[in-house]
């Protein structure tokens, strides 16, 4: 079997594999970009794998005129500058010791070896320079089958690395098939570990969430979750009975992560996710949208119309029932919309304190109109 394309082809992915090859070592393409070439979805990444040292790459690379950035030397790993691309060059390891967050890792020559530490079978195929595909765990078969498996024994996949428990639901949610429902032995696992979810930094752990929620459909791995107990150990008082219903709603509207986490509800995710602050405020407009009384056209110019057009979303799934005929162009006005009266129109008659009250109240009223009053009807 072979894989193809341009990201494979790119002058400076087969600078790098020809200069470790020429060198007598073995270099090839892994992971991420192998597992999407052969399902046909684009390519973001190439990361490359080698049986030379980082010394030994360093070496080789910059006597071939690359730039080399020592990322993650300790782990093995340097980033390699050349022809306008940064490749990942990361030497065969192998696992020495983890505390389920960091691994102690022995640098090696075996191919077999590496495959068998990393997470999931989809994720330890290997590609030549020219796509030849190196299999050494029959990743291939998962992956074709849409089958998220866990390579080896799950439970020891996840205890060197508690964080494999989300990216366990995340993969399933992008590249598994639903029908098939998650691996039983994955699953259990998961359930097994949950405790482990507590070491995690919490930036590790929203960073997995927003994939996740990201997903075209993310519903059936997030029930999963839900039911083995992992979504509530992260995101206490959660409910995802809601979601699959917003994910049927939202059709064709492009996935927003923010909304499916509102639909959620539960706790304040700030913290537990460590969201920044325009993400914080973001997911608060949202819940204030859902949560106000306001017409379609008044919550989209309160909230904006992303936040409006969420909010809306979110309140039909709860109800499951479609939104309201014509609440797009309803929110869309709303959020283009200008309250007619300004301070100047009030003074002098009005000042200080008493003029922010009074523009308030003249915008109430123009927001109850479903903002139809005019300048002049205000002014009366």
């Amino acid at each position: 079997m072979k894989v193809s394309g341009d990201w494979l082809q790119a002058a400076g992915v087969q600078a790098v594999l020809a200069a470790l090859n020429a060198a007598g070592h073995q270099a090839l393409v892994v992971g991420g970009c192998v597992r999407n070439a052969v399902l046909g979805v684009p390519v973001a990444d190439v990361d490359v794998a080698t049986d030379a040292v980082p010394e030994t790459v360093t070496n080789i690379a910059e006597s071939a005129g690359f730039r080399v950035i020592p990322t993650g030397i300790d782990h093995g790993t340097v980033t390699v500058l050349t022809l306008g691309v940064a490749i990942e060059v990361t030497t065969f390891r192998r696992d020495v010791a983890t505390d389920g967050r960091r691994a102690v890792v022995a640098f090696s020559t075996d191919i077999a070896e590496d495959a068998a530490r990393r997470d999931f079978t989809m994720n330890a195929i290997y590609a030549q320079a020219d796509g030849t595909v190196v299999d050494p765990l029959g990743g291939v078969a998962d992956l074709l089958a849409r089958r998220v498996r866990f390579v080896g024994n799950a439970d020891l996949r996840i205890t060197e690395d508690y964080l494999r428990i989300l990216r366990f639901f995340r993969f399933h949610a992008l590249y598994a098939d639903p029908a098939g429902g998650l691996d039983a032995e994955g699953l259990a696992a998961c359930a097994a570990d949950i405790s482990g979810l507590a070491s995690l930094s919490r930036e590790r752990v929203g960073a997995e969430m927003r994939k996740l929620l990201a997903a075209r459909d993310p519903g059936p791995a997030v029930a999963a979750m839900a039911q083995t107990g992992v979504l509530g150990a992260i995101l206490p008082g959660t409910d995802a009975r809601a979601l699959p219903v917003l994910v049927h709603l939202e059709g064709d509207i492009a996935p927003r992560w923010q909304r499916r986490l509102a639909v959620l509800g539960g706790e304040e995710p700030t913290d537990a996710l460590r969201l920044s602050g325009d993400e914080s405020s973001g997911l608060g407009h949202i819940r204030a949208a859902f949560q106000g009384d306001h017409t379609l056209a008044a919550t989209g110019f309160l909230y904006g119309q992303v936040a409006a057009q969420d909010a809306c979303l979110v309140r039909a799934a709860f109800m499951e029932t479609a939104p309201p005929h014509g609440w797009q162009a309803a929110i869309q006005r709303g959020s283009e919309a200008r309250f007619p009266i300004s301070a100047i129109d009030l003074m002098p008659d009005w000042q200080g304190p008493a003029l922010g009250a009074r523009l308030r109240a003249m915008q109430d009223r123009w927001l109850q109109s479903d903002l139809t009053l005019t300048k002049a009807q205000l002014l009366a």
